[in-house]
């Protein structure tokens, strides 16, 4: 038996990042992402977010691609979102995600500043924290894949 853990930390953003995820329909979303992840066999370790994007940190398993990971994330989550008419308008996330492995010993550390993201984003904002992310990361956009 093969033994794997993995640990990524995704940052995901709605479509336009349009600011729809406010209070409660945020923490509704939020319980049903991890609730289905879980469903679906992903270990979906921690999710928050703001009203523009979402936080998740993961852990793959050996069978599991990120890419399929975030197409069962974002589109079911999408699809129940309209389906129970939780926004004004038609509901979609961004089609574009940021993802970084995470050590063990840094998993503590991410997992506070997830928890942590409406009292971050009273200082920063999205745009602030991603373009953080790719300085820090050596992200641009011709490395993008």
């Amino acid at each position: 038996m093969s033994w794997t853990r993995i640990w990524i930390h995704v940052v995901f953003a709605t479509k336009y990042r349009v600011p729809v995820l406010r209070d409660e329909i945020r923490k509704k979303v939020f319980v049903h992402i991890r609730e289905y992840a879980m469903s679906k066999g992903i270990e979906l370790d921690m999710i928050n977010g703001y009203v523009d994007h979402a936080h998740c940190l993961i852990c793959l398993n050996r069978q599991q691609t990120l890419a399929d990971v975030m197409k069962i994330i974002k589109g079911e989550s999408a699809h129940w979102i309209n389906k129970y008419n939780l926004t004004a308008a038609k509901f979609v996330w961004q089609d574009d995600y940021w993802a970084v492995s995470v050590s063990e010993r840094h998993v503590t550390h991410v997992r506070r500043y997830i928890s942590k993201q409406e009292e971050h984003h009273k200082a920063k904002t999205f745009d602030t924290e991603i373009n953080r992310f790719m300085i820090k990361y050596g992200w641009t956009n011709s490395n993008k894949s």
